[in-house]
Formats: C-alpha cells, sequence, structure tokens
C-alpha cells in the first residue's frame, strides 16, 4: 500500500490589504467634515463658577464668546494682570461690544439674527462691576439674549 504524503503545509491565505487605503480615506475625509475648529484663542484665564440649574445651547454658531479674566501669562507683560475683556481674538473694551456684535450678526442669516446669544464667560474671582458693564452696553447694542456659563456643580454626596 502506498503511502500518501502531504508535500507542505496548510498555510493561511493573506489578508488582502488592498481596500486599506480607501478605508483609511473614507475616515480622513468624514473627521475632515465634520470637526469644528475653534474660531478663537483663549487669552484669558477663566474658571468658570458652579451652578445647579444649567440649560444647554443648542446651536453654537448664533453664540457671541465674551470671556472676562486675567490675562495668560504670556500677556501680562503688555495688558498687566488686572481682569480684561475678550471679545473674539483680541483684548476690547465695553465700549468695542457694538461692533463685535455687529460682526457676528453680518455673518449671519438674517431669519437667524433674533436668535443669537451673547455667552459672558466670568472668571469666579472677577467683580461684578466688569460683567455689569458689559451687560449695560450688550443692552445698548440691543442684544437682550444673554447667558452665564458655568459648570455643572458635583453632586453632594
Amino acid at each position: 500500500m502506498g503511502k500518501f504524503s502531504k508535500k507542505g503545509g496548510k498555510a493561511d491565505p493573506e489578508v488582502s490589504t488592498a481596500s486599506l487605503p480607501d478605508i483609511i480615506f473614507m475616515l480622513l475625509f468624514f473627521f475632515m467634515v465634520t470637526t469644528v475648529m475653534r474660531t478663537s484663542e483663549l487669552m484669558v484665564s477663566v474658571s468658570v463658577p458652579e451652578a445647579t440649574e444649567l440649560t444647554k445651547l443648542e446651536k453654537k454658531s448664533l453664540v457671541n464668546y465674551i470671556y472676562i479674566g486675567r490675562p495668560m501669562e504670556r500677556y501680562e507683560s503688555e495688558f498687566g494682570t488686572a481682569p480684561r475683556i475678550q471679545l473674539g481674538n483680541k483684548f476690547g473694551t465695553d465700549k468695542d461690544i457694538p461692533l463685535f456684535l455687529e460682526a457676528h450678526r453680518a455673518k449671519v442669516s438674517e431669519r437667524e439674527r433674533g436668535l443669537i446669544y451673547s455667552s459672558i464667560r466670568a472668571d469666579g474671582e472677577v467683580t461684578m462691576g466688569i460683567v455689569s458693564d458689559i451687560k449695560t452696553a450688550l443692552r445698548k447694542a440691543g442684544q437682550l439674549k444673554i447667558n452665564y456659563s458655568a459648570r455643572a456643580r458635583a453632586k453632594d454626596l
């Protein structure tokens, strides 16, 4: 009787990597389309206070962010250590707020202009006088929808 011998072990077929570049480019394209880049660099240090009753804003493109706080270390030599107002990518005063609001309104469609909010992100150590001046400037500029940014308070155990 003859003996049958195998001429080599059965090897598993190699995994085809031909479609791998297509998958990687699809993922890259997906993340490029869905990622929103930050529109302004934070130039002041802001540690927002805690709150219990929070509401999330739905459409962030309709929000003007006004930051109030001490300038970051790299700006202290130029602007000092007193609390400052940041409008967009530059420091400003309460007199610059109407122009800042008008520049944002020009970017928004006419039917959404009534839905624009101004969000005040103030450091917890800032005096209420600066916040009051900003609220007055917003009111004079016709911006009546204002909210204060806060972080959720940790639940008491």
